[in-house]
C-alpha cells in the first residue's frame, strides 16, 4: 500500500530498489501496440459474456454513487488469483476507512500477494489526488514493458478531475465548461492511452485499465463522463435502479457496450454467449 510519490503507508517498511519512473511518460506509440486479442477473465458472468474484457484494452465503468463499482473492482482484483496478472487498484478521493476495510478483504484472500494499492485519500491535498493516476500508471508500466500482464483500476477520475480544477482555479487558469479547465480532455486522454498492448518485440506485455466515472442521478451526458467514454473502448454501465431491486452486478446490458473485446473471448465464450443480448432485448420488449 503506497502513497502517489511511491512512500510505503502500510507500516511494512521500505520499498527496497534502486529505479525511478516518471509519473508523466509517453504512450506507447501505433507501431509498439498489438491489437487486443487475448481475454482478461473478470470472474464475472455478465462481464465476461456481455461486455468482454481483452488484455490492453481500456473498459469505463461508470454508474452513479453506491451502486457497486468498488465491488465490482475488487471482485474483480479478486478472480485474478493464479491468472499471472498483477493488479493496481488507484483509490482517489476515498475515505482512509473505506481503503482499509478494502485492503483487509484483499489480504484475508490471499489478493494482496499481486496487488498495489496505490491512494490519495479525501484528506490528502489536491497535487496528489491529480497525481495519483499517473504514478499509478508509471508502476504499471514498468511491469507491461517487463513483458507482464497488468490490470490497472483508478477508482475515480471524477475525484481526479474535481481536484484538477481546483488546482487550475487556484493558479487562475480560465474556466471552461462546468468550471473545469479546458484541458480537462487531455488530462484523462494522456492517462488511459498509457494502457496497451504491446507489440511481441517489446517483450508482449500488457496494461488493462478500468477507469470509473460517477454520474449524477445517471446522467451520461455530463461533460466528464462523455469525455472518459470518447476516449475508452467501450463502457459498462451500473443502474441504480436494478441495483436497488437486488440485481448485482447492476449492469445496464442495454447501454453498455465493449468495443474491442469481442475479438479476445475464447470461442466457447462467443457461442454461449451470442445469443444472450438478443434474450434480453426480448425480455425487455415483453416487460415495457
Amino acid at each position: 500500500v503506497v502513497n502517489p510519490l511511491g512512500q510505503p503507508i502500510d507500516g511494512l517498511g521500505e520499498i527496497m530498489t534502486t529505479k525511478t519512473r516518471p509519473i508523466e511518460a509517453e504512450a506507447p506509440g501505433v507501431m509498439d501496440r498489438h491489437s487486443v486479442n487475448e481475454p482478461l477473465q473478470t470472474g464475472i458472468k455478465a462481464i465476461d459474456a456481455l461486455v468482454p474484457i481483452g488484455r490492453g484494452q481500456r473498459e469505463l465503468v461508470i454508474g452513479d454513487r453506491k451502486t457497486g463499482k468498488t465491488s465490482l473492482a475488487i471482485d474483480t482484483i479478486l478472480n485474478q488469483k493464479g491468472q499471472d496478472t498483477i493488479c493496481i487498484y488507484v483509490a482517489i478521493g476515498q475515505k482512509e476507512s473505506t481503503v482499509r476495510n478494502q485492503v483487509e478483504i484483499l489480504k484475508k484472500h490471499g489478493a494482496m500477494d499481486y496487488t498495489i494499492v496505490m491512494t490519495a485519500s479525501a484528506s490528502q491535498p489536491a497535487p496528489l489526488l491529480y497525481i495519483a493516476p499517473y504514478a499509478g500508471s508509471a508502476i504499471g508500466e514498468e511491469f507491461m514493458y517487463d513483458g507482464k500482464h497488468v490490470l490497472i483500476i483508478f477508482d475515480d477520475l471524477t475525484k481526479q478531475a474535481a481536484a484538477y480544477r481546483e488546482l487550475s482555479l487556484l493558479l487562475r487558469r480560465p474556466p471552461g465548461r462546468e468550471a473545469y479547465p479546458g484541458d480537462v480532455f487531455y488530462l484523462h486522454s494522456r492517462l488511459l492511452e498509457r494502457a496497451a498492448k504491446l507489440n511481441d518485440k517489446l517483450g508482449g506485455g500488457s496494461m488493462t485499465a478500468i477507469p470509473f466515472v460517477e454520474t449524477q442521478a445517471g446522467d451520461i451526458s455530463a461533460y466528464i463522463p462523455t469525455n472518459v467514454i470518447s476516449i475508452t473502448d467501450g463502457q459498462i454501465f451500473l443502474e441504480s435502479d436494478l441495483f436497488y431491486s437486488g440485481i448485482r452486478p447492476a449492469i445496464a446490458a442495454g447501454l453498455s457496450v465493449s468495443r474491442v473485446g469481442g475479438a479476445a473471448q475464447i470461442k466457447a465464450m462467443k457461442k454461449v454467449s451470442g445469443t444472450l443480448r438478443l434474450d434480453l432485448a426480448s425480455f425487455r420488449e415483453l416487460e415495457a
